[in-house]
C-alpha cells in the first residue's frame, strides 16, 4: 500500500506522552507540513503557534480543563503544542485551519510520533488569560483558536482503530 495511504489509516489519537521534547528537525517537517494545508483562494489565512515551554503549557492545560470542566491535563503532558489560530476575517478561516490541524497530525504520525487535536482552544483563547498570551505571542485579535495539535513521542501503544460506522460513505 502506499506509505501516504497507510500513514492516513494508522494513525490515532495519543493520549499518554513520553518526558522527552520532540526533536527539532522533526518539528520544523511537522510546521512545514502544516503551512502547505491547502487554503481558499490560497490565502495561507491560518497561523500555528509551536508552544514548548513547560509553564505556559501548563497555563493552556488549566484553562482548557476550566472550559471543560475538570481538573485532569486536557493535554495528557504532551511536551509540545502547537495552537492553530483561524482567521476570524476570513469567511474560510475556519476550514483552512482545519486543514492544517489534519496536516500536522498526519505529518506527525509519518515521522513516528503521537498527536491528538484538543479542542476548546476558542473558548481558551477568549478568557483573559489566553488573550493575554494571544498579545504577548503578537497574535492579531483578530484570529480566533480553533484547537491544539499535542505532539510527543507515545508512552505505549497506539489504540487500535474502532470499526468504520455503516452508512458512513453514500453513493449518489
Amino acid at each position: 500500500m502506499n506509505n501516504a495511504l497507510q500513514n492516513l489509516l494508522t494513525r490515532r489519537s495519543i493520549r499518554s506522552y513520553e518526558d522527552r521534547q520532540v526533536d527539532a528537525k522533526e518539528l520544523e517537517l511537522i510546521l512545514e507540513a502544516g503551512t502547505y494545508a491547502p487554503t481558499a483562494r490560497g490565502t495561507q489565512s491560518p497561523l500555528i503557534v509551536v508552544v514548548q515551554d513547560r509553564e505556559t503549557i501548563a497555563l493552556m492545560s488549566r484553562l482548557n480543563a476550566k472550559v471543560l470542566g475538570v481538573a485532569s491535563d486536557p493535554f495528557f503532558g504532551a511536551p509540545t503544542v502547537l495552537v492553530v489560530f483561524a482567521d476570524g476575517d476570513n469567511a474560510n478561516g475556519v476550514q483552512d485551519a482545519s486543514l492544517v490541524m489534519g496536516n500536522l497530525m498526519n505529518a506527525a504520525h509519518a515521522l513516528g510520533l503521537g498527536s491528538c487535536w484538543i479542542n476548546r482552544a476558542r473558548e481558551t483563547f477568549e478568557m483573559p488569560e489566553g488573550k493575554a498570551l494571544m498579545e504577548k505571542w503578537g497574535v492579531p485579535a483578530r484570529y480566533k483558536g480553533l484547537g491544539n495539535c499535542v505532539l510527543g513521542y507515545a508512552k505505549g501503544e497506539a489504540p487500535a482503530p474502532k470499526p468504520r460506522k455503516e452508512g458512513y460513505v453514500l453513493r449518489v
